[in-house]
């Protein structure tokens, strides 16, 4: 895939959820740069939810096209889109969704058991696990700890390693920051940027708070690339 070529290319998307006739979406465009970092932002029920699930294939595009890393997601079946996704698509969310009770060396390789490509890419796994916490600034001896013994801030950021490692070229962070304090909300952005600066990862983070704003190089407002999201037909 060429550099210049976009990571994310919508263009005249529309979806309206079966049985809530007062709910569509319209994007008319959108389209996110290589290495670019993005911040989305926008109120509960402005469509950000639909929209990273458009972009991530759990739903599929009722017209337009969706086009990650220069696949069309609808060409794919169900089957391949879910591969697809684990191979080009690093997920950061909103309650990290991590395994309580395995290590956190097992919930960082855990996509690549789905993502052979990813996998591919790393010669040696534990180094590349232990790597990455260190560069998240985790304790040396957190690869052996269970998940869920892990302060807040600590369990973000195995989230993030988990979604990085492998380097796929898009990461989604669906509101990662909520519940984290000030500070380490500042340090666990700093650290996610450095990561994907140091591989050329796409960044496209989704939040409803502005504060955030400054740090990105684009800021998208749903309300600016959503039309008539509760009259689209």
């Amino acid at each position: 895939m060429p550099d210049t070529a976009p990571i994310l290319q919508l263009d005249d998307v529309r979806y309206r959820w079966p049985g809530r006739t007062p709910f569509g979406l319209h994007v008319p465009t959108l389209t996110l740069a290589r290495s670019e970092t993005v911040l989305l932002l926008g109120e509960s029920g402005s469509g950000k939810s639909t929209l990273l699930s458009l972009i991530c294939g759990t739903i599929i595009a009722q017209s337009g096209s969706v086009s990650v890393a220069g696949h069309s997601i609808a060409s794919l079946s169900a089957g391949k889109r879910d591969r697809f996704r684990a191979e080009q698509i690093g997920l950061i969310f909103q309650q990290f969704n991590l395994l309580p009770f395995a290590s956190v060396r097992d919930n960082i390789l855990l996509p690549l058991q789905f993502a052979p490509e990813r996998r591919s890419r790393i010669l040696n796994l534990n180094a590349e696990a232990k790597r990455l916490c260190r560069d998240l600034r985790l304790p040396d001896d957190v690869m052996t700890a269970q998940a869920g013994t892990l302060s807040v801030g600590q369990q973000q950021r195995v989230a993030a390693a988990r979604a990085l490692i492998g380097t796929p070229p898009l990461i989604i962070a669906d509101e990662p920051t909520s519940s984290l304090d000030a500070a380490t909300q500042a340090t666990f952005l700093e650290l996610l940027f450095a990561q994907s600066r140091a591989h050329g990862t796409t960044l496209l983070m989704v939040s409803h708070d502005a504060r955030l704003s400054p740090q990105f190089d684009r800021v998208i407002h749903m309300a600016d690339i959503a039309q008539n999201v509760r009259d689209a037909a």
